[in-house]
């Protein structure tokens, strides 16, 4: 399915109905020539005549195997995806009266999830009535936020959405504190042996 969208991406050959194009590439001289002077070029290579830059003015293309090509777009496009980093954002909940072990217990999750690279968004649900305990929400996120200040920082600061009080943590930059280390440690000079001095 994606390659056929690449397919539909650039026309080849007879697809190609403009009257001359611009022709770059190592296997050519490059230069405009008349459309059907560039098919026969391509014809006599045993190649395929690819449209690649259709809003130029004439259009660009190049004499290549279509498939080879298109197998090289398609390695071009996974490459770029693979450096697009995906942010991943992992939620934690706390209710507004959370205990020492359930808490101990998310606190550990964060700090995986943080090491990993993810995002952390931790929030506090208020049910019902318990809204009224709001600020003992944004105490337990901050504490949350400072018991978690080596592996991430504060995004954002506590904030009420609804019946949510939503704290965001980012992932610190690992090797940072290796960074901070000199990386090359001198040797200490040798003491150079006295000479006596006869006169």
């Amino acid at each position: 399915m994606k390659n056929d969208s690449l397919k539909e991406q650039y026309r080849i050959n007879e697809r190609i109905r403009v009257r001359e194009v611009r022709l770059v590439g190592d296997n050519v001289e490059q230069g405009v020539y008349p459309t059907f002077q560039a098919l026969k070029m391509a014809e006599d290579q045993g190649l395929d005549l690819v449209e690649i830059s259709p809003n130029a003015a004439p259009p660009v293309c190049r004499i290549t195997d279509y498939q080879k090509f298109l197998y090289q777009q398609k390695k071009r496009q996974k490459e770029q995806k693979a450096k697009s980093v995906k942010v991943v954002v992992k939620e934690i909940r706390f209710g507004p009266q959370t205990d020492d072990h359930d808490y101990n217990f998310k606190l550990k999750h964060a700090k995986g999830f943080l090491e990993e690279g993810a995002k952390v968004k931790a929030y506090v649900f208020f049910k019902g009535r318990s809204i009224l305990f709001k600020e003992q929400g944004e105490v337990l996120l901050l504490r949350f936020a400072n018991d978690l200040e080596e592996y991430g920082k504060v995004e954002q600061m506590p904030v009420l959405e609804g019946k949510r009080m939503i704290i965001m943590l980012t992932p610190k930059k690992s090797g940072s504190a290796s960074a901070s280390k000199p990386s090359v440690k001198k040797a200490p000079a040798a003491p150079k042996p006295k000479t006596e001095e006869s006169e």
